[in-house]
């Protein structure tokens, strides 16, 4: 019995740990102010959205374990949302609906920016990152380019990384200066 019990509060830790890694990282400056993502709480979404999206990406084609501290990180992101959307004065009625709004949106992005990276089309995956992160600005043309840049080297960085070392620490992400992107 202590034994489960220790190995859950280690399991929610380790969760929680890599979590807190991709939200570190999806706020980074850098995002914000050289592939200017909007500094909104829909930029800050979609940048998190990314993220989650490419470590639970990197964990869905390992064993049994492994893939269910991906699904762990994804249900800690939801929660995130939901204590966001509460703190930020959404109804407890409301929140269900948004919640659901946002599952879905983080699925569609998923979808497509799945399918771009296995395609290799970088055009493609700049013009997801276009409407979704940029809102279809067409300013933001080059912005989406970059970012696809980096989408697709945080893609290589996390496969070349070992599941089980992603875990007992945290993802590697890429370097972010002016030579990625």
């Amino acid at each position: 019995m202590l034994f489960n019990l220790r190995r859950r509060r280690e399991r929610r830790e380790t969760i929680d740990r890599l979590y807190g890694a991709i939200v570190a990282q999806a706020r980074l400056p850098f995002f914000y102010a050289r592939l200017n993502v909007p500094d909104t709480v829909e930029g800050r979404f979609d940048l998190l959205v990314l993220h989650v999206y490419l470590l639970f990406r990197r964990l869905a084609g390992e064993d049994e374990e492994t893939r269910a501290i991906g699904q762990g990180v994804f249900d800690r992101f939801i929660a995130d949302l939901d204590d966001s959307l509460r703190e930020m004065g959404t109804g407890d009625l409301a929140v269900p609906k948004r919640m659901r709004s946002m599952g879905e949106a983080f699925y569609g992005r998923a979808t497509v920016y799945d399918a771009a990276l296995r395609s290799d089309d970088d055009a493609s995956l700049a013009g997801a990152l276009l409407r979704n992160v940029y809102s279809g600005e067409p300013l933001a043309e080059d912005a989406a380019r970059a970012l696809a840049t980096y989408v697709r080297a945080a893609a290589a960085q996390l496969g070349t990384q070992d599941a089980a070392a992603i875990i007992r620490t945290a993802p590697v992400w890429p370097t972010m200066d002016t030579n990625h992107v």
